[in-house]
């Protein structure tokens, strides 16, 4: 790295930044929630998005909305919301985005095959938990959500085209194969849940880099903070939404997460950042 790329000059304070994705990116369950935010959203201010405008000074526009998909982001959603991608403007300097879990049923299935017995017993959930399992379904889930990604990220060059774009995978929920420590999600289940989270990984990464943005790779920065480590970053399951969802980032997690983005932001532009 040069000299001159070292003194590449911060996005301006007051920059417009626009924060896009699902539940994972809006925080659901940290407290406190974001300000006139819808609940459904699960919207915190504590999430990474957040914190990463007050350190910078940003004027943050989070749309991110907790169930949102992919397809939620291009085009308005089935129960009303605008598509996120209208939150950005010409004059946008900053968007991240964290979305595609939703789209493959990843935390769907983990969540539902973590529920009490008479709950994961009912027919409609096991047909749901059989669905997201079908290995030739998962394979068009994951092909669209690419798609879609890399769509994502073409049409914010086009509407924004001095935008930093980072795409930010998942921060690791399960510990590594070999690894159970017992309870939810059974071992079946999380060893699906584990190739999931890898895919997800590659596939943002691949759509990352044919739309010619910037991918930060909270997922492997985070493979020692799974929900079972001694300093987790997300989640285990458990039945209320107090200090984050299950399944879900913690506020440890979150700050984690906006520490890399400030990383990646504090660089040149490049593709990857973990």
């Amino acid at each position: 790295m040069s000299a001159g790329q070292d003194a590449m000059p911060p996005i301006p304070a007051g920059s417009r930044y626009v924060a896009m994705g699902s539940s994972f990116a809006a925080g659901p369950g940290i407290a406190p929630r974001a300000p006139a935010s819808p609940r459904r959203a699960g919207r915190s201010s504590g999430n990474y998005a957040h914190l990463v405008a007050r350190a910078l000074g940003l004027d943050l526009h989070d749309v991110t909305y907790s169930g949102a998909t992919t397809s939620d982001i291009l085009r308005p959603s089935a129960a009303g919301q605008p598509a996120q991608l209208e939150a950005v403007t010409p004059d946008t300097h900053l968007v991240t985005i964290t979305a595609g879990g939703n789209d493959v049923g990843f935390l769907p299935r983990l969540t539902l095959a973590s529920l009490p017995w008479p709950l994961r017993a009912l027919p409609s959930v096991k047909a749901r938990v059989a669905g997201f399992g079908d290995p030739d379904a998962t394979d068009e889930r994951f092909a669209q959500l690419e798609e879609n990604l890399a769509t994502i990220g073409r049409r914010l060059r086009d509407q924004a085209p001095a935008c930093r774009v980072l795409f930010v995978d998942y921060l690791t929920i399960l510990p590594p194969h070999g690894d159970d420590r017992g309870g939810p999600p059974p071992a079946e289940i999380a060893e699906w849940g584990r190739a999931i989270a890898a895919r997800l990984a590659t596939t943002t990464q691949a759509a990352t880099e044919a739309a010619d943005c910037e991918y930060v790779a909270a997922s492997a920065a985070s493979a020692r903070h799974h929900a079972w480590s001694a300093s987790p970053w997300t989640r285990r399951y458990h039945l209320s939404l107090r200090g984050g969802a299950p399944y879900h980032p913690d506020a440890a997690g979150m700050a984690a997460v906006a520490e890399l983005v400030l990383a990646t932001l504090a660089r040149p532009p490049g593709r990857f950042a973990g």
